[in-house]
């Protein structure tokens, strides 16, 4: 309704019923933009949902197209939750205005997933709504009960702190008047204060969710149960003592290992008016690929530098392969000389692909509008990629069936690949950057070639970056380790979270189980504490052996 001017009449109530009318327009139109908006973010929702169901698809038929693939589907997920959270919001204004004009709102839009069932183990509260006392029709209060209806609501409660007592009574004996009373409750650390789980719950923030102990204390304060920054430190040396066992008991059982992923990243050191950079070593123990039935284990060492001469101690006793990058300080393991001998040097392929498909990506992305900048890179992406592509098909196959599958299918694109480097490198300066992938690979061509020629060898060393990705994303919460002996401890306590990790089962409730029992335990069975051998209680395992 729009009116002239001069044609708006005189009367009060005429104008006001032209104005009422108009705001009704207003609000009309305003519940159709809302809806019309809605419905765009709800498009493009359900589109983005089906982008990521392709790209996971295709990644499941065809294996990871880039190393950008990985970050695609993240990026997307968290596309998808953003779009999920404003398409809620938008419907819900449109839902609003639909109602403020009276009208029936739509049925609510159909979700790309059902939601699952909650979870049967939680415990259940009922709160009983009062039913009616008269019959809503002829207003009857003769009812009877039909049945009911239950809506759950998934709830929160805050973490419940409490206080066990163990009130030990006193006996005196009528006939000689000795007292008798029970010994004294069992405690984790000697003169502590702290319960297992409580110890278990601080050692896994710290170094399973990296959260430092300061923060920690700050939450613990806001929850009403003040712990001092100096206590909670005392509680984790004390079970990093009590723990020791364990540990090495895990280092011995890697270190018997036929072969093992070794890699290491720095860990920032605090020291006086600066920081000095250390080494956080990984050395990790995984058959399960090549069907293997010894349990996975990770063993993590620290040292306040990068010196070979750490390796060489931390791998003293060891004999076999070495799935490492081309870190020099490795060198002097691979030495004929070497006591008890020299280790198997077996390269990365996925590094070597690395340096080739940083000039390939640039390449790739300039297809079809500009010529290719780097021909030879692009075609040894894809030559090293048909390689992966085989070895994908054989994994979980015993190391001597994934030999002659190698033999048979691998070395020809092994041999190929090979060749066709050393015909272009000669046509390269040594300056080119393709020239000095290339020399990253033909410098080392044995170690890669190795994969044709001992089945126990993995294509790439993954697995010990996969164990180091968590000291990565770890460093920007607790920014540096405080002292040498910290690194140390931090080391430990890393190989047993990411030793259970490996194997299946809840750190947390390892830690917390293994604390409550192993001062009870017998030391020559401290084996059955060990995260593959773990029974929670008398319980049967959580996990059985890897295989």
């Amino acid at each position: 309704m729009v009116l002239a001017g001069s044609s708006l009449p005189d009367d009060v109530d005429a104008l006001k019923r032209i104005v009422l009318a108009r705001e009704a327009e207003l609000a009309a139109a305003q519940a159709e933009i809302d809806r019309a908006k809605a419905r765009e973010t709800s498009a493009e929702a359900m589109i983005l949902h089906l982008r990521l169901a392709v790209e996971k698809m295709r990644r499941e038929l065809y294996g990871q197209r880039s190393e950008r693939g990985g970050r695609l589907l993240d990026q997307l997920e968290l596309e998808l939750e953003e779009l999920e959270a404003s398409l809620a919001e938008d419907e819900l204004t449109a839902e609003t205005a639909t109602q403020a004009q009276g009208s029936v709102p739509r049925a609510p839009r159909r979700r790309s997933g059902s939601r699952r069932p909650l979870p049967e183990h939680l415990p259940r509260e009922r709160v009983l709504v009062p039913g009616p006392t008269a019959c809503t029709c002829c207003g009857s209060t003769r009812l009877a009960k039909l049945g009911e209806d239950i809506t759950e609501t998934l709830e929160l409660v805050p973490r419940a702190w409490k206080v066990v007592q163990h009130v030990r009574e006193k006996f005196t004996c009528r006939a000689c008047e000795a007292i008798s009373q029970a010994p004294a409750p069992f405690h984790v650390l000697p003169r502590g204060f702290a319960g297992p789980n409580l110890l278990a719950c601080v050692l896994f923030e710290k170094y399973g969710q990296h959260q430092p102990l300061n923060r920690q204390a700050e939450r613990y304060a806001r929850e009403g149960v003040p712990i001092s920054l100096s206590t909670l430190a005392d509680q984790v040396g004390g079970c990093a003592s009590l723990l020791r066992p364990l540990v090495e008991r895990i280092r011995a059982h890697v270190l018997a290992g036929a072969r093992l992923h070794a890699d290491d990243t720095p860990v920032p050191i605090l020291a006086k008016g600066k920081a000095a950079t250390g080494r956080a070593w990984v050395y990790v123990r995984d058959d399960r690929p090549f069907g293997g039935r010894d349990p996975p284990a990770a063993l993590f060492q620290f040292s306040p530098d990068r010196m070979g001469e750490h390796a060489e101690r931390h791998l003293g006793g060891f004999s076999g392969v070495l799935q490492a990058d081309a870190f020099a300080g490795f060198n002097r393991l691979y030495d004929p000389a070497r006591h008890p001998g020299p280790l198997v040097e077996a390269a990365c392929w996925a590094h070597a692909r690395r340096r080739f498909f940083v000039l390939a990506d640039i390449a790739a992305k300039v297809r079809g509008r500009l010529p290719v900048l780097a021909p030879l890179a692009l075609a040894a992406v894809e030559r090293i990629d048909a390689i992966f592509a085989a070895e994908r098909e054989i994994n979980g196959l015993d190391a001597a069936a994934r030999l002659m599958v190698r033999r048979e299918r691998l070395a020809p694109l092994v041999a190929g690949l090979e060749t066709c480097m050393r015909t272009e490198r000669t046509r390269l300066s040594r300056h080119a950057d393709v020239a000095k992938a290339m020399d990253y690979m033909l410098k080392r061509w044995s170690a890669f070639e190795r994969i044709v020629h001992d089945g126990r060898i993995c294509l790439t060393n993954n697995a010990a970056e996969r164990a180091l990705r968590g000291i990565a994303l770890g460093r920007k919460a607790w920014l540096f380790a405080g002292s040498t002996r910290g690194g140390e401890r931090a080391a430990a306590m890393y190989t047993l979270i990411q030793t259970a990790r490996l194997n299946g089962i809840d750190p947390q409730a390892w830690l917390a189980d293994v604390l409550a029992r192993i001062n009870e335990h017998p030391a020559r069975d401290l084996d059955a504490l060990l995260p593959w051998h773990w029974r929670q209680g008398a319980a049967t395992p959580l996990v059985a052996n890897a295989a």
